[in-house]
């Protein structure tokens, strides 16, 4: 069972997919979008805050509909699409890597009392990653779900959650077994 103190985590899922490799990447990506969104579907019904953090694409403008615009193309939009944020959801950019960097994700968290963290999203072995790091460095518990992250490579993906796991002490399951 997940604790009620929990937030649900979705790293850069509004993307445009444009770059070296970007087609392998949502081809990865298309195989998470049924556990993220069980983990939505889950955190609305059980109040528990869901966080998009996400690129801003040089638009730097915190607003989802704006970034979702640019990044919509033929790749993307069934990715994007049935992953938009909701009304209710948090949507926060970032600069860099981390969602943490540069972001008031941390002060939002201790706003809304959370202490552990379901981190899902893109790139698994880049911002994923990073965004772990720096939540285990802030002493938040977490979960990562290993079919809800994707990286351009399953070798990456792979050692990203190997890191997690044995570095940053993240409880590493499928969704359905932290449902």
């Amino acid at each position: 069972m997940i604790p009620n103190d929990t937030a649900l985590l979705i790293i850069d899922i509004i993307n445009p997919f444009d770059f070296k490799h970007g087609e392998i990447l949502a081809e990865h990506t298309a195989k998470i979008i049924d556990p993220i969104n069980s983990l939505r579907e889950y955190g609305e019904a059980h109040g528990l805050p869901t966080i998009y953090i996400n690129d801003h694409y040089e638009l730097w403008k915190a607003d989802y509909k704006q970034i979702y615009k640019k990044c919509h193309n033929e790749v993307s939009d069934g990715i994007m699409t049935p992953l938009q944020p909701r009304d209710d959801d948090y949507f926060l950019i970032k600069p860099k890597h981390s969602a943490f960097y540069g972001t008031a994700l941390n002060t939002l968290l201790h706003h809304l009392s959370v202490k552990n963290l379901i981190i899902t999203g893109i790139a698994g072995n880049i911002c994923v990653l990073f965004t772990a790091n720096d939540a285990y460095m802030r002493e938040f518990n977490l979960m990562v779900p290993k079919d809800a992250i994707a990286s351009v490579s399953e070798e990456d993906n792979h050692y990203a959650l190997t890191m997690m796991k044995n570095v940053l002490k993240a409880k590493i399951d499928s969704t359905n077994v932290i449902l």
